[in-house]
């Protein structure tokens, strides 16, 4: 008889609400990936004061201007051409954020290399999707002159006012890379271009969090040290979405 009972006990021990329902454990976060971003390249350093040099020597050269020689007639002008003080270099531009949240510009040498700078823009990032999918835009950053002694590099700069297609929507700022823009330069590190989601922070956002990007190879165009222009690329052949971003000091 004792052995019936002690059935009966293990089997109502197995009929608990606790052991047939167990609890499902909660998906684990993505494993944070080793960082294997470098730091961008300084070549060509002394390029700059070498090409002086050679332009004041060149300069010192006779020009001869012979009677025949005439500048060509353009029927509708001018082409569009950089001016020659402007330098252009191709760079990767990144705009990420939080759908809720605002979004950042990363500028990297390339998807290889640690941001060269971050500038958190006063936009929400499905604002900004929502205008990029209606047409052009234009993101202008404007920061005031300081005195000389004062001065920093243009990206340098810690506050900007934010404009975009003609409408202030408040302050440009930039800050220091933190562990998620990290992570995120990483997982994009294979992507040249593109757009999509990614897995996002669920302590940050909730557990649907996602975290959006577009990235591009933008045309960045130095025009003086207070203006500097980003100019984003599309595929040849792809009528994209177009994009300009601004920054200026006046």
């Amino acid at each position: 008889m004792g052995e019936p009972k002690s059935r009966d006990s293990a089997a109502s021990k197995d009929d608990s609400p606790t052991s047939s329902a167990p609890s499902t454990p909660a998906a684990p976060p993505l494993p944070r990936q080793p960082l294997s971003l470098v730091q961008p390249s300084q070549k060509k350093k002394n390029r700059p004061k070498m090409f002086r040099v050679f332009r004041s020597v060149f300069r010192s050269f006779p020009i001869v201007s012979p009677a025949m020689c005439k500048m060509p007639v353009y029927p509708g002008g001018l082409p569009d051409i950089r001016t020659p003080s402007s330098s252009s270099r191709k760079v990767t531009g990144t705009l990420f954020g939080y759908r809720k949240g605002k979004v950042s510009l990363s500028i990297q040498e390339n998807p290889k290399c640690l941001p060269t700078a971050i500038v958190e823009l006063a936009m929400q990032t499905n604002v900004l999707q929502k205008e990029m999918g209606s047409g052009m835009v234009r993101i202008a950053l404007e920061c005031e002159k300081r005195p000389e002694k004062d001065k920093v590099k243009l990206l340098e700069e810690p506050l900007w006012s934010m404009f975009c297609n003609g409408k202030k929507t408040g302050y440009g700022v930039k800050r220091e890379a933190n562990e998620e823009d990290f992570h995120v330069m990483e997982l994009l590190r294979p992507v040249s271009m593109g757009g999509g989601v990614l897995p996002g922070n669920s302590d940050a956002e909730g557990a649907d969090g996602e975290l959006a990007y577009i990235r591009a190879h933008f045309e960045r165009v130095v025009g003086s040290k207070d203006s500097e222009t980003l100019y984003m690329l599309s595929p040849e052949g792809n009528n994209g979405p177009e994009l300009s971003i601004f920054f200026v000091r006046i």
